[in-house]
């Protein structure tokens, strides 16, 4: 009888239960989000905080005005900040006496927990006054270095607001203020970094991704002379409500055609979909607390056609060959802009005009961490894109190259983007990459 029901909501989502990746239940996402945190805050934010030098970091929201950062060490079912909300981390350090490294402490100064880790750390009733609790809990533990989420250059490691600034100030005594800073590298190292439990989950995520978009660039959406872009771009917004995902942007879906630009342009709008079209699409998703950004490419089959057209098969590739030298230059240590600048490079020395705008990803779609050009600013970008990259983070490798066809007498941009990691072994695709045009309508293999 189970398995008759859940046949029968396979039937009504229409999908395929041979190809499509599972989706997790509310519950069951809660979980998994739960566990992952737990297993950040465990395992990778004491490297970081000793990696930045920081020995307390205390973060502070107020309920409809969120800190990016703190927002993402909330449980599950905390879908924001409430009444006022104070984190604290503390680094222990080592036991005097013995060495043995005594660990960190994880501090709610609030009335009940905040999920597993944050003890609550605060009895209104003895003391009403919650920032004075805040500034008794700092003082206690005389921290040398004072993390806050003040940052010029990131705006997710920018929530402190000016207001519950000079209330943290107001109760820290003269001589502690000093070592109030900016947690600014902090707090990117914590958003940038993925964990092994996380990129476990991160290829399902983005696998999520690439079937709705192979089901939404099929003749089981587009009928082409009769369906718009714009009735694709709401058939991927109402799939991504349909299976109880959520999406970080609008999703675009464009046209390229064999005819001149300004053809195209006075054509009523929205564009139907036409045999000859190139399609793109640029779609995301967000399932558990992590982001996707991806963009693809499709070719609708005029009659007769088994295949897209050679010379756009070539003209696709190229896009591939200029992934090829971008993700090729990957390197800890080096600047997003020095990655850039040697892969720009590389393509133009090979003959691509190249186009490259790519950015971390995770629980940001344009995530904080080393950005790797921006499309109006291909000669490096101030700042973010000197930050130095990171092993054990990922990247939406976002570029296009321009190529002229002759058989259209004009050119074309292929447009790309691919979800992908870094870490020790090098540079990998979370889920592969698309390396052929998808067609629509899919052929046959029966027929010919």
């Amino acid at each position: 009888m189970k398995y008759l029901l859940f046949t029968l909501l396979l039937f009504v989502l229409n999908i395929s239960p041979a190809q499509s990746p599972v989706i997790l239940s509310q519950r069951e996402q809660a979980r998994v989000i739960d566990e992952l945190l737990e297993d950040r805050l465990r395992n990778v934010l004491p490297t970081l905080m000793r990696r930045e030098g920081f020995d307390l970091w205390v973060l502070i929201a107020r309920e409809n005005n969120e800190d990016p950062v703190l927002k993402t060490m909330l449980p599950a079912t905390w879908l924001a900040a409430r009444r006022t909300t104070m984190l604290v981390i503390f680094d222990q350090g080592l036991d005097k006496k013995t060495g043995k490294d005594k660990g960190f402490e994880y501090l709610a100064v609030a009335r009940y927990d905040v999920g597993k880790i944050f003890k609550k750390s605060w009895d209104p009733d003895t003391n009403p006054d919650q920032w004075a609790q805040l500034g008794k809990l700092i003082v206690e533990r005389l921290p040398k270095k004072i993390g806050i989420n003040k940052a010029e250059h990131y705006g997710h490691a920018d929530g402190l607001t000016a207001n519950d600034y000079d209330n943290l100030m107001r109760v820290l005594p003269k001589n502690i203020q000093p070592n109030v800073v900016s947690a600014e590298k902090l707090a990117v190292g914590w958003l940038e970094t993925r964990t092994e439990k996380e990129m476990a989950v991160y290829r399902n995520i983005c696998r999520i991704a690439h079937s709705i978009i192979a089901e939404g660039f099929s003749d089981r959406v587009i009928q082409p002379g009769v369906t718009t872009t714009e009735d694709v771009v709401w058939w991927f917004r109402e799939r991504i409500k349909e299976l109880k995902l959520d999406t970080w942007f609008h999703t675009s879906v464009s046209v390229q055609r064999n005819e001149s630009d300004a053809i195209t342009s006075k054509r009523p709008q929205p564009l139907v979909i036409l045999p000859g079209d190139l399609l793109h699409v640029d779609f995301g998703i967000t399932y558990l607390r992590l982001n996707t950004d991806t963009q693809e490419h499709a070719y609708v089959l005029k009659p007769g056609e088994t295949e897209a057209p050679e010379f756009l098969r070539s003209a696709f590739a190229r896009g591939n060959k200029l992934q090829d030298y971008f993700t090729g230059n990957f390197k800890e240590g080096k600047t997003g802009n020095e990655i850039l600048s040697e892969s720009r490079r590389q393509a133009i020395d090979n003959g691509i005009t190249p186009s490259i705008y790519t950015h971390p990803i995770g629980f940001h779609g344009h995530a904080s961490g080393t950005t790797l050009g921006m499309w109006d600013m291909q000669n490096g970008v101030p700042f973010t894109g000197d930050y130095p990259m990171h092993y054990k983070t990922a990247y939406s490798i976002e570029l296009n190259c321009s190529v002229n066809l002759p058989e259209w007498k004009k050119e074309v941009r292929i447009q790309l983007e691919e979800d992908g990691y870094f870490d020790e072994t090098g540079f990998r695709y979370i889920d592969g990459r698309q390396t052929e045009l998808i067609l629509i309508p899919k052929p046959f293999a029966s027929l010919k």
